[in-house]
């Protein structure tokens, strides 16, 4: 897709767009944003990721969560998922509990220091929603969740 900017001087210049690298610029934006409200509540070295994953632990509390579902939820490799399980088990925001009769499989369980920070957390997940989905309207978000299960499928099918 071509699209016409201006630029600083007034000149108009023609730009291909990709979706992928628009889909990276978001990220990054959308992360970087994530960081510095964690940043601004005192929330230090709690990554996004990590709020993320504590959030999921919440909203699943009561029912046993393994490292497996991490990486089902999201999408992330068994070692990155490793990778960041550990860190978060260094930090002190997660256990691992042995499961009776597999001592292979650890239920993952949040720490009362996770729990401690769950709530500003959660504050903090609905405020960074709140600012990406500003302006829109109800049907433009549907639309747009139902391109990004479209553009997931894509990419997914390999």
């Amino acid at each position: 897709m071509t699209v016409r900017l201006q630029t600083n001087r007034g000149m108009e210049m023609k730009e291909k767009k990709y979706m992928g690298r628009e889909l990276r610029v978001l990220d990054n934006l959308i992360k970087r944003f994530i960081d510095n409200q964690m940043n601004k509540v005192k929330i230090n070295r709690i990554t996004g990721s990590n709020g993320w994953i504590i959030g999921y632990l919440r909203d699943h509390e009561g029912e046993p969560v393994y490292q497996k579902d991490l990486e089902c939820e999201f999408n992330i490799t068994r070692s990155t998922a490793s990778k960041v399980v550990n860190l978060m088990v260094e930090k002190g925001l997660i256990t691992r509990e042995s499961v009776p009769g597999d001592a292979r499989l650890k239920r993952l369980l949040l720490t009362p220091k996770a729990i401690a920070l769950g709530e500003e957390m959660e504050r903090n997940r609905d405020l960074v929603e709140a600012r990406i989905v500003k302006g829109f309207s109800d049907e433009e978000l549907e639309q747009f969740y139902s391109y990004i299960d479209r553009i997931i499928k894509n990419v997914s099918e390999g």
